[in-house]
């Protein structure tokens, strides 16, 4: 999941860390809803459930759809909208379909594909049809359209003076600008991407893919998404694993909080690994060398750094090419050089690719997807922080008491949300998920995203929830990690033998 912080979205999904780190047949597939898939429709929603899919082939070894989905599970009348899949088909005696989702929120179900055909366990390979989709808003499906991608682009870059009211000001009017700009481009779509919305959208999937179990991987906030199925529709829950939990009981001022301590944690491991071998541009102790990089981020708003093109690295510029290398061990180089430019050269290309990267924009100037407008609208609608500006002050002094490097960017994250369009959408799911089977939640204990105490508190709520636990850095585990965590999931994907309680891998 991407934090709340007031200038980032540090969430990177699954499918960009591997990024940054480097025509099939419809066979036995249906074609449509099963009966008694079809039967679970809601009141008044049957002519959703019960409409055909028509997969085309998109590249060797995958199909992709449309289907047609409510504007608002509340009103069936109220519109429709289009929601994209893309599956890649088992390659063994096929034991069902896995819908996966990578995160965001924002992130592209049907992007992700591909990954998870790659990192996925043989197993898994050979009994699912993997099953992406682009939630509502996102992507390929109907999708959130807030500014163009000049004035996007102008917007992600802007630093703000948070010590003064002025600075405070002119942030609630840049965020006041995404509201009236996404409510203008989007319309009605605006008001119903909320997270309940999306897990509603994935029962319909799983009907239309003929399974009256709903077999599900999902990462960073596709755990929220999960966790949010389970709660709607526990009697149709199959085999379901949550990696890289959110805790689905906080608030957004509370999230804010954890992920800034969470990415303090990491930079902190980074710089000591840094400086255990050569070539570390960080000089000292670990202290001496997160000062050096809050040193980096300070000059970067004093004095933005100029780069070999006609851009400069503002200080949330550079906050997220530091973020983007702390979802994974494998990525600490990157930072490395990074820092050594600066540090040496006073100079910060390597900074501007990666906050590039992390931003999905390309040389050009475009952006490759709507994620950054995607992940405001979703987490509007979920919940808000604090708008009180004595409040927020107060809880800007309890971060940076925690996380003095980097608290600076998860304070004041109520002002996103304070002038957006439409309300906050009521919980209207059990929390615990009452009478779902085993639920699989996976979290790693250096994860600065969704840090580990988040998955320890998600399998607490959830009544049926086994924690698994990756001793390691990085955000989410299975895939990335090891063969223990890889070995259990593929165990309890495929077979729904679950870990034994407590296993550390």
């Amino acid at each position: 999941m991407k934090p709340a912080p007031t200038f980032a979205r540090t969430l990177v999904s699954a499918a960009a860390v591997v990024a940054l780190l480097a025509g099939c047949t419809g066979g036995d597939e249906p074609e449509g809803a099963s009966p008694s898939a079809t039967a679970g429709a809601p009141a008044g929603f049957e002519e959703f459930y019960g409409q055909s899919v028509d997969w085309d082939d998109c590249g060797t070894g995958y199909e992709c759809a449309t289907i047609t989905a409510p504007l608002s599970w509340q009103d069936a009348d109220a519109g429709t909208i289009d929601l994209a899949l893309k599956q890649h088909t088992a390659t063994g005696t096929r034991q069902g379909a896995l819908l996966i989702n990578p995160g965001g929120p924002g992130g592209s179900g049907v992007e992700f594909v591909p990954t998870v055909v790659k990192i996925a366990g043989q197993r898994v390979q050979d009994a699912f049809d993997i099953v992406g989709f682009d939630p509502r808003g996102v992507g390929e499906s109907t999708p959130v359209t807030c500014f163009d991608d000049a004035r996007k682009d102008a917007s992600l870059a802007m630093d703000f003076d948070l010590d003064t009211d002025e600075g405070l000001a002119a942030m609630a009017d840049e965020a006041a600008a995404w509201g009236a700009a996404c409510a203008e481009n989007t319309g009605a779509l605006l008001g119903t991407v909320d997270t309940q919305s999306a897990a509603r959208d994935m029962d319909l999937i799983r009907a239309l893919l003929g399974q009256d179990k709903l077999d599900y991987l999902g990462y960073s906030y596709g755990t929220q998404l999960g966790a949010t199925y389970a709660g709607l529709f526990p009697d149709r829950v199959g085999n379901m694993v949550l990696d890289g939990a959110v805790d689905i009981t906080l608030d957004a001022d509370q999230a804010s909080a954890g992920q800034a301590a969470g990415f303090e944690q990491a930079l902190r491991n980074y710089v000591a690994d840094c400086q255990g071998g050569t070539g570390c541009p960080l000089t000292g102790s670990v202290d001496d060398g997160m000062a050096n990089i809050r040193d980096v981020l300070d000059k970067a708003f004093t004095d933005p750094y100029p780069t070999s093109g006609n851009r400069r690295v503002t200080r949330t510029l550079a906050f997220y090419g530091i973020a983007v290398t702390l979802y994974d061990q494998d990525s600490w180089p990157a930072l490395t050089q990074a820092l050594t430019e600066v540090l040496t050269r006073g100079t910060g290309d390597v900074l501007l690719y990666l906050a590039d990267f992390y931003n999905d924009r390309n040389d050009d100037g475009t952006f490759a997807n709507n994620s950054a407008e995607a992940f405001r609208a979703v987490g509007c609608l979920d919940s808000r922080g604090t708008t009180d500006v004595a409040e927020m002050r107060a809880q800007v002094a309890q971060i940076e008491k925690v996380a003095p490097t980097v608290g600076t960017f998860f304070g004041y994250s109520g002002l996103t949300c304070a002038d957006w369009p439409y309300p906050v959408v009521a919980q209207d799911f059990d929390l615990h998920a009452t009478g779902a089977p085993p639920i699989v939640v996976i979290g790693t204990t250096d994860d600065p995203a969704t840090p580990y105490a988040w998955a320890q508190a998600l399998a607490d709520t959830l009544d049926s929830g086994i924690l698994l636990t990756y001793d390691g850095e990085g955000h989410t585990a299975y895939g990335r990690s090891n063969d223990c965590v890889g070995d259990a999931v593929d165990d309890f994907l495929v077979d729904g033998v679950t870990p034994a309680e407590g296993t550390r891998c």
